[in-house]
């Protein structure tokens, strides 16, 4: 199994023992058990077929997490997965259970098993002391019976200490006697009467034999010292000493001085008290001084290890006599250990759109006892996370609601576990979730609308201008994706137009814009992200195209096409101002490139006419005199506003006449260009000419007369021409005060 899923599994049974089935399996095996050795068939002992088991994906949990079994999902068997010592597992506890849980999944269904360590005979009974000292008084009574110091034996049961027995000799035999805590202690019996002057030391062997099969055996050696005779043994005040020691008293502090008194004198009378039926244990943590009694602290205690100690004492006078007391020392608990936390699983990374995931699953313990081991399990507030108990000292964390990602993408959760000892101790863990995207969120552009502007005649794959959309979620789900709409309008050929960067949105122009063809366009533009599914959005873009100076003024009025060119005919009495002709002229660009100036570039005569710069207007100056030529040739430059500006130029003819009664005459180079064309065409211009002329003068005459009837002058035949304004009936009714054509 991979780390995860043994942190759901363990997660799974804690949370289903509440609703675990009531049945539980019953298992033994001996200590010291090979691995891989078989415990039984789990799949026959629960009644499910072997296919069963692995396709509900069967697991075997411990209450501590310790991997003792392991289950074999092709056989169905319990193994052990490692060597199982009862003494180290259990100490004298009996019997040595190991609780374990069966899981199976799909449904989910929990079994209890119980694991039976049953003790081997391992150990062979040893003494502490290699040598046992006892010293008697040649008067003592047969019968007497002396206290030893018992062996030690690691195992239980039958294979624990079960007998004592001494080498052979004609005064002593063995006894064990009845105890209260069911051990065994061996005591010496007198059995004839010492003779101090016969035999003043024995040496015996005391072997300690266990029940094991075969049994084992250890030994030490019991020196006899017969001393002269002592008639009164020491004695205790109490048989019974309690005393209260809390578990920080320092190394060396005094715990009790316990006394006895011997009514004997002299060296009979002098007491020394020892420690006897003592375990290493208690040889570790306590000392007593021989001569005074007081018993001192050897070592720190634990009242998480040990809670209390019975020590056994003896007094013991120059004669050998000896008495007993027993002291019993209770370890007072302090506050000294912070709670612990043991995480089970752990989930670091959840997603954002998840509600109630589980973030970790974990257990809280504290050594001490009382209030001193009673915790309170909390984390920060203001966090969609909370804590739930689930079985016994077990808790889950979490998630309350679903997260969002982009409000929070990490959270730093510190689970508090505080004691209620005095003072108060607490542990911190700390977990850091990372909340995983989702695709919730779809691109947005910095603007709704674009506008850009392009000035034509551009080059081709110009960049115009850039679109931009930003996603709020993260890696392929925040990656935009830039493309061209569908354009509304079928008319506009956008993809001849324009095209975009998928990737960062720049806009490109793929051929050259016209102005004058086109003013502007607008497409939208969409952005997609690459999550799945993909979430995308809109924007409007507009192209303005700005137009530039590339189009010349033209002329419309007078042509220049290279024809004859027209006459303009102006009488010599008009008045300063007279409007002679408008120099027509128009700009194919817009705005101030189609702003158009004129002005007179050439004249025969300068001085006599003059071009408003604005409307092109061409009027005399001065008055006109006789002196002036007939016949003048104007040259009006047109140009526009533009950056460089452009021009053109219009060609004037104009033709002084007294009155309109004077032909109009060709000009000297239409006259040389008719000259050099063929007979036939000289002829047909004479004609066309002539009868021109013949319907000018008629028109001329007629107006003569005209206006000669309506003259003020009073003169009699004699007819003078106008001095002012031509009549309204014969002025362009365009209102330009232009002479009707």
């Amino acid at each position: 199994l991979d780390l995860r899923k043994r942190q759901v599994l363990i997660f799974l049974v804690l949370l289903g023992l509440s609703r675990a089935d009531t049945e539980s399996a019953h298992y033994s095996v001996a200590e010291e058990t090979e691995i891989g050795s078989f415990v039984a068939n789990l799949a026959r002992d629960l009644g499910l077929g072997v296919e069963e088991l692995s396709s509900r994906e069967a697991r075997v949990v411990s209450d501590d997490n310790k991997k003792y079994l392991h289950l074999d999902l092709l056989t169905g068997d319990l193994l052990l997965n490692e060597k199982l010592d009862r003494d180290e597992l259990c100490g004298s506890t009996e019997p040595c259970v190991l609780h374990f849980q069966v899981v199976l999944e799909n449904p989910l269904q929990f079994f209890r098993v119980e694991l039976h360590v049953k003790d081997i005979n391992d150990h062979s009974p040893t003494f502490l002391d290699k040598e046992i000292l006892i010293k008697i008084s040649e008067g003592t009574t047969i019968g007497t019976t002396f206290l030893m110091e018992s062996a030690q034996d690691l195992d239980v049961g039958s294979n624990s200490l079960q007998n004592y027995t001494i080498s052979p000799n004609s005064h002593f035999h063995i006894k064990i006697p009845d105890s209260s805590d069911r051990k065994i202690y061996p005591e010496l019996v007198l059995d004839r009467a010492l003779d101090y002057e016969q035999e003043a030391e024995l040496r015996l062997t005391l072997t300690a034999l266990d029940g094991g099969s075969p049994p084992k055996s250890g030994t030490t050696l019991v020196l006899i010292k017969v001393l002269d005779i002592n008639d009164n043994a020491p004695e205790f005040p109490q048989s019974l000493y309690e005393v209260q020691v809390p578990e920080d008293r320092p190394i060396g502090s005094w715990i009790v001085t316990i006394s006895a008194k011997d009514l004997d004198a002299g060296n009979y009378g002098k007491i020394s008290y020892t420690f006897f039926h003592a375990s290493e244990d208690i040889r570790k943590t306590f000392e007593i001084n021989p001569i005074s009694g007081e018993v001192n602290l050897r070592s720190p205690l634990d009242f998480e290890v040990i809670q209390s100690y019975t020590i056994n004492i003896q007094a013991t006078d120059g004669g050998g006599l000896s008495g007993k007391c027993t002291l019993l020392v209770k370890v007072m608990d302090i506050n000294d250990n912070p709670p612990e936390v043991t995480i089970s699983s752990i989930t670091k990374r959840i997603p954002e759109n998840a509600s109630e995931t589980l973030v970790a699953l974990f257990s809280v313990v504290d050594q001490d006892s009382g209030d001193n081991g009673r915790m309170i399990c909390s984390i920060q507030d203001n966090l969609p996370f909370f804590l739930k108990p689930t079985f016994k000292n077990f808790f889950t964390l979490v998630s309350e609601k679903a997260l969002d990602r982009e409000s929070q993408a990490e959270y730093n959760i510190t689970i508090t576990v505080t004691d209620l000892g005095t003072p108060r101790l607490k542990t911190e863990y700390n977990i850091t979730v990372l909340v995983s995207d989702v695709n919730d969120n779809a691109p947005a552009f910095t603007r709704t609308s674009y506008t850009l502007f392009v000035r034509e005649n551009n080059s081709p794959a110009l960049h115009i201008g850039s679109v931009s959309a930003t996603d709020r979620d993260s890696g392929t789900n925040a990656q935009v994706t830039y493309s061209l709409l569908p354009s509304q309008d079928p008319h506009l050929p956008l993809a001849s137009l324009v095209s975009i960067n998928a990737d960062n949105g720049h806009l490109f122009a793929l051929r050259s814009l016209d102005y004058e063809a086109l003013q502007g366009f607008e497409f939208r533009v969409g952005a997609a992200d690459r999550g799945s599914p993909a979430l995308s959005s809109e924007a409007l873009v507009r192209v303005l195209v700005l137009d530039a100076n590339d189009n010349s003024p033209f002329v419309l009025y007078p042509l220049q096409n290279g024809s004859a060119p027209c006459t303009e005919l102006v009488p010599r009495a008009a008045e300063p101002g007279y409007l002679v002709t408008k120099v027509v002229a128009v700009d194919g660009d817009s705005g101030q490139n189609a702003w158009l100036s004129y002005q007179l570039l050439k004249a025969t005569e300068p001085g006599l006419f003059g071009v408003w710069a604005h409307n092109g207007e061409v009027r005399t100056a001065r008055l006109l005199s006789e002196r002036d030529a007939a016949k003048h040739r104007l040259v009006v430059l047109v140009k526009d506003n533009g950056e460089p500006p452009r021009s053109a130029t219009a060609t004037l003819h104009v033709l002084l006449v007294d009155g309109f009664s004077q032909p109009y005459l060709p000009l000297p180079e239409a006259a040389l260009a008719q000259a050099q064309n063929d007979s036939l065409t000289i002829y047909l211009v004479v004609a066309l000419a002539s009868v021109s002329s013949l319907f000018l003068l008629s028109v001329l005459l007629f107006v003569a007369v005209r206006l000669c009837k309506r003259s003020r002058a009073a003169s009699v035949g004699r007819c003078l021409v106008p001095q002012g304004p031509f009549p309204g009936y014969l002025v362009d009714v365009s209102g330009t005060r232009t002479p009707s054509q």
